[in-house]
């Protein structure tokens, strides 16, 4: 293609489409210039000054001269696609953060003669250098800096302003910033994220700004300082993910996250974040238009680059900790149970062989914790394992339950307590403890876990711990106004300080006649249980169901029909569902007789953890036997 040709089909004369590929144009509109361009660049012609190196003539290369190519590659795509559109080709040159480097890139664009640069400049002295593109034509677009007004950036600040407005939309009050130090996104987003405190009346302070390099995002967590966190980088968000994980804090019910997300990452299914994507693909995509423009000497008054953020999911969000439903707080004995269903129950003198066992966890504190998990409430448990794969079993298994372990630990030198657990065909158990690791739980270990006690509404205890360590975690539900709910198991006395603390007493019949051999009747062992304090009894009576001694209901309440299978765990899932039920708003008298739906539910099954209802399978059943019940 020959310059005679180009002005034929630009309807022009030789000389004009000399000028303007020449850049002596000033005297030629721009409706001219702009026809006459698409035609040199439609049929890449190469001006016969372009040969000799003329370095005043167009070559329709642009140079992409990056601080350093990471995370860059939806930018240069959008860049490319941009170039491409309009007939231009593009040298990617990499700084990789060192100003040598950067000058020698300089170098090399210069002496390509390249038509327009976009520009990220290693660090505000590297601008020096730019008279060199100056001294050449060489137009110029220059990225991510706050202090030159010409130049373009993401609005990070208006991204961090969207993503704490969105915590506070979700009811957050207490916020944190995840930022990365001498990073101008985190910058920009913390104050963006400072702006939108300001607008709604909230103060901001310093202990907010959460440097990832430091440790004082983990510690503000442990203590839920803060409710939600903005992350400033997606790479910091799983960081978190991944300590939160070995905390055992669930996300969003313990803590809320949302994080900028690189759109490199945009294949990466978990874990769920709710985030918003940066638009590296359109800013590269709008700064080479810009430089387009300024190259063919269209350029329209200068506008930043601005784009909607919308969240992309909302997996990580949730009301604050706090403003959740009271969670319930359990204290006791956790085991590994190993059943064994023999034809009749093992006697004196006689050896009893089976086929049939099963080992899983169980425990009356691990039993409680996951009967009030499946239905629904939010659940920390507190307790003492062993060092052996035992543990492995209950942590697992509580996960899988969404129960908060983190008040589980591991014993040094000890096992994890063992029930052996004799089941008869009609369903009648009877039990062996080997209460291993469970023996070590001290009152200063409930105290070490104080935190979990804040804003829950009831404490559910048992005594296959040391009563110390009951009576310590009794007194904290207390302090911070939950309910105790009291399961004795196997003693013939109870200080009379811990049963002053207890809301609602559970034995059984032969519990109760245990702890009052003087008395034969029932009901005179209630009223012997609140003469020593306790507000509320429920005397569990199996088959027959249940007597409940409270101010608002006094009366029996019979047994669920369902066929017995195990009676092992029916006290346990009886106690989860009468406080989840209690939590819920219910009466006593309702709670009492969902619990004993709950409780028919677990005898008919093999197993405790395995035989617990979830909150949709109890209620459903319920709605069909005795619909009103659900609205007492």
């Amino acid at each position: 293609m020959t310059i005679k040709e180009i002005a034929r089909l630009a309807d022009v004369s030789i000389s004009t489409v000399s000028k303007i590929v020449n850049n002596k144009d000033n005297n030629i509109s721009p409706e001219t210039r702009n026809r006459v361009l698409k035609i040199v660049k439609d049929y890449h012609y190469t001006p016969y000054s372009g040969v000799k190196n003329n370095p005043e003539s167009k070559t329709f290369v642009f140079g992409l001269l990056l601080k350093s190519l990471r995370k860059t590659g939806k930018f240069i795509d959008g860049a490319l696609a941009a170039a491409q559109k309009s007939g231009y080709s593009i040298l990617i040159y990499d700084s990789m953060d060192s100003s040598e480097n950067e000058l020698k890139n300089i170098a090399s664009l210069c002496k390509n003669h390249v038509d327009g640069v976009i520009w990220e400049p290693v660090n505000n002295d590297s601008l020096e250098n730019r008279h060199y593109f100056e001294e050449q034509g060489i137009e110029v677009c220059c990225l991510n800096s706050r202090e030159d007004p010409h130049f373009y950036f993401i609005d990070f600040t208006a991204m961090g302003y969207c993503a704490a407005e969105t915590l506070i939309q979700y009811g957050h009050t207490k916020l944190g910033c995840l930022t990365k130090q001498d990073s101008l996104r985190s910058e920009m987003v913390l104050d963006g994220f400072k702006r939108c405190l300001f607008d709604n009346s909230i103060p901001y302070s310093s202990s907010m700004n959460l440097p990832i390099e430091t440790e004082e995002w983990y510690n503000v967590i442990l203590t839920h300082t803060p409710t939600g966190i903005v992350s400033t980088h997606y790479g910091s968000a799983l960081t978190l993910m991944e300590h939160l994980s070995k905390l055992r804090f669930h996300v969003p019910s313990d803590l809320s996250l949302i994080s900028l997300r690189d759109d490199a990452r945009e294949n990466i299914a978990f874990p769920g974040i709710s985030s918003f994507r940066i638009p590296y693909y359109e800013f590269g995509t709008f700064v080479c238009k810009r430089l387009i423009e300024k190259c063919e000497k269209r350029e329209e008054e200068l506008s930043a680059f601005h784009m909607d953020f919308s969240l992309e999911n909302t997996e990580s969000l949730d009301i604050p900790f706090d403003a959740h439903a009271k969670k319930i707080v359990v204290v006791g004995s956790i085991n590994i149970d190993v059943t064994l269903n023999v034809d009749e129950l093992p006697q004196p003198g006689r050896t009893v062989s089976t086929s049939r066992h099963s080992v899983i966890p169980g425990g009356k504190g691990a039993n409680q914790a996951v009967g009030a998990a499946k239905l629904g409430n939010e659940v920390s448990l507190i307790g003492r394992v062993g060092s052996d794969y035992d543990s492995s079993l209950i942590y697992t298994c509580m996960e899988e339950n969404r129960v908060n372990a983190q008040g589980v630990k591991r014993e040094a030198d000890a096992e994890t307590g063992k029930a052996y657990i004799h089941v008869q065909n009609d369903g009648e158990s009877m039990i062996t403890i080997l209460t291993g690791a469970n023996q070590n739980l001290r009152p200063e270990d409930v105290i070490s876990c104080e935190r979990a006690f804040e804003h829950s509404g009831y404490c559910l205890l048992q005594t296959e711990v040391p009563e110390s360590a009951v009576e310590t975690a009794a007194a904290l539900a207390k302090k911070y106004g939950a309910k105790n709910i009291l399961k004795p198991a196997a003693m013939k006395s109870i200080r009379p300080s811990l049963m002053k603390l207890i809301d609602i007493f559970v034995p059984n019949r032969k519990e109760a006649e245990l702890l009052c051999p003087d008395i034969p009747d029932v009901e005179g062992k209630a009223d012997e249980f609140i003469r020593q304090g306790v507000k509320t009894v429920i005397i569990t009576l199996g088959h027959c169901g249940c007597y409940v001694k409270d101010p608002s209901f006094q009366g029996y309440l019979p047994a669920s029909p369902f066929p017995s299978v195990d009676t092992t765990g029916a006290a346990d899932a009886f106690i989860a569902a009468l406080a989840a039920y209690l939590s819920s708003g219910y009466s006593m008298e309702a709670s009492a007789r969902i619990a004993a739906y709950a409780a028919g539910f677990c005898v008919s099954r093999q197993g405790v953890i395995p035989a617990l209802i979830d909150r949709n399978s109890l209620e459903t059943y319920i709605s069909r036997m005795e619909p009103e019940l659900l609205n007492m």
